[in-house]
């Protein structure tokens, strides 16, 4: 019998399980997130092996779903030192890169920028030939004052040349541990939300190593060698390699964790998701059994993007989030909210804030900490707080809908106890057993994913052999992620037809998933 951890890092509470090799959970746990995030993993992980009785050797695997990356672009701490190479000139000179990026993350991204001539048009002719010299020029240049460098070329996703170029000469000057970010490999065709991806990637590689090895160290100090996986945004695993290659693609991974840690404990493939934890509520769409990708440009830390995030609706309400009351009688709910601090705070637990806990237990909807520190409370009062609570579940639920159709809602987070059984949009209401814990199950059993998503010229190939060049290309993406090659599956493609492009081109992306490779 071998067994996995299944890790996951959410705003208030670090939640960890501990998963046999059919999947039964053995043991769970809750503990407080830390501010610096590592030392409350190290704790849940040691409270869920201490209370499974597990013998260490017999853990084979731990997944992590961190916060690490996502805090470091927000926080604007522990960034690397990045050169910023555009490969454009003269097409693009007008708008520069890191335009729109806020003020306090350009000052630490802008020191070394720099525009190439070089790029390609629409439908893959060159708009320049590469400036090869120049390209020698900045690698000097850089040398010794940065550790990651990101390049973007114009329509990359159409023609990578002249980004793998550029690639081989700063590796050919810097060596071969310079950490290298390339466009066509993280977003879509748009260039400067593509180009902002790039450059986030390319700035959070040192957080991400950092992440790994601390949390790899702390398995061997628990005296466990387990294979070591990260969670992505789209509901599956990668291994550390590939996670320090693209530490971007853990960012809203908890999210995703919990929607497919609902699937699993729902046993539904189909649903909405509601994922209530002591910050926020987020709500996702479970289609095929992995979450629904959104088809936006998404904003991390005030910079805009455009590489695959998952489709999600968040808003500012959670177990922790602060009640106001004012004298005339109104109130307000949220944003804001004691997080983690909850077990301090909290009315119910001996704290002096009113919560969103402490109007749910006041009204006997939820059995957390004394009901009598709560009972003075104006009952009316907090019916009205309680029914407006429920309303922005619901407005929420209404928002990612594509029909009027009633559907199944699953409930998900620690903070889902604070809502009702019925709701409205939905059919039925699921509140499955280990809910508390859906995001550190959906860590634990992900399946392990690779994703394409290019411009081909259908009239090259043939449609037909266009799609299965796609799908081995995504397939080998699973495999460099550490999924084993013989239980791959495509579980989801998409082609669209780019009229405004010679060639008879479309927009292909193709997802495979397998299990986790034994190897």
């Amino acid at each position: 019998m071998s067994y996995r951890i299944g890790i996951d890092v959410g705003g208030t509470h670090t939640d960890a399980v501990l998963l046999d090799e059919k999947y039964q959970v053995i043991s769970e746990t809750k503990t407080p997130t830390t501010a610096d995030v590592s030392t409350g993993i190290y704790k849940a992980m040691r409270e869920v092996i201490g209370k499974s009785g597990v013998p260490r050797e017999k853990i084979r695997y731990a997944m992590l779903g961190t916060t690490h990356c996502t805090n470091a672009i927000v926080e604007r701490k522990r960034l690397n030192k990045v050169a910023v190479i555009r490969i454009g000139a003269p097409a693009t000179l007008a708008v520069k890169p890191l335009v729109g990026v806020p003020d306090d993350l350009r000052s630490h991204l802008e020191k070394y920028v720099y525009i190439v001539r070089g790029g390609h048009e629409f439908d893959g002719r060159e708009i320049a030939p590469l400036d090869v010299e120049h390209l020698y020029r900045i690698a000097n240049e850089i040398k010794g004052k940065v550790d990651s460098v990101a390049i973007t070329s114009v329509f990359a996703p159409v023609s990578k040349d002249h980004e793998l170029k550029a690639a081989e000469i700063i590796r050919e000057v810097l060596g071969s541990d310079i950490a290298i970010s390339l466009s066509h490999e993280i977003g879509s065709i748009g260039l400067l939300e593509r180009e902002n991806a790039t450059i986030l990637n390319a700035a959070v590689v040192n957080v991400a190593k950092t992440a790994a090895e601390g949390f790899i160290n702390a398995l061997k100090a628990e005296g466990i060698n387990a294979k070591v996986f990260f969670g992505q945004n789209d509901g599956t695993l990668m291994n550390v390699e590939y996670a320090m290659k693209y530490p971007i693609l853990t960012i809203s991974c908890g999210p995703t964790n919990s929607i497919r840690g609902a699937s699993y404990l729902a046993k539904l493939s189909d649903a909405l998701v509601v994922d209530v934890g002591g910050t926020t509520t987020d709500i996702g769409v479970l289609i095929h059994s992995f979450p629904r990708e959104s088809s936006l440009a998404v904003e991390i830390g005030g910079v805009r993007t455009n590489f695959r995030m998952p489709d999600l609706v968040s808003i500012g309400l959670g177990g922790g989030t602060i009640i106001r009351i004012h004298q005339d009688g109104s109130f307000t709910i949220g944003p804001d909210s004691v997080g983690y601090q909850l077990p301090e705070k909290g009315m119910v637990f001996g704290g002096d804030t009113l919560t969103a806990t402490d109007v749910a237990v006041a009204l006997g909807k939820a059995k957390i900490g004394d009901p009598h520190k709560v009972a003075h409370l104006d009952k009316e009062l907090l019916n009205r707080i309680y029914h407006k609570m429920i309303e922005m579940v619901e407005a929420a639920i209404d928002k990612m809908k594509t029909s009027a159709e009633p559907v199944p809602v699953i409930l998900v987070g620690g903070g889902s106890v604070l809502l009702p059984d019925q709701l409205k949009g939905a059919s039925k209401v699921i509140r499955p057993d280990h809910f508390g814990v859906a995001n550190a199950i959906g860590a634990a059993i992900a399946q392990v994913s690779g994703q394409v998503e290019r411009v081909f010229a259908l009239d090259e190939l043939g449609r037909e052999k266009t799609l299965e060049l796609a799908k081995k290309m995504a397939v080998d993406e699973a495999i460099k992620a550490g999924a084993n090659p013989e239980t791959i599956e495509i579980v989801d493609m998409e082609d669209v037809p780019l009229a405004y492009l010679p060639g008879n081109a479309a927009r292909v992306r193709v997802k495979a998933a397998g299990v986790l490779s034994a190897s």
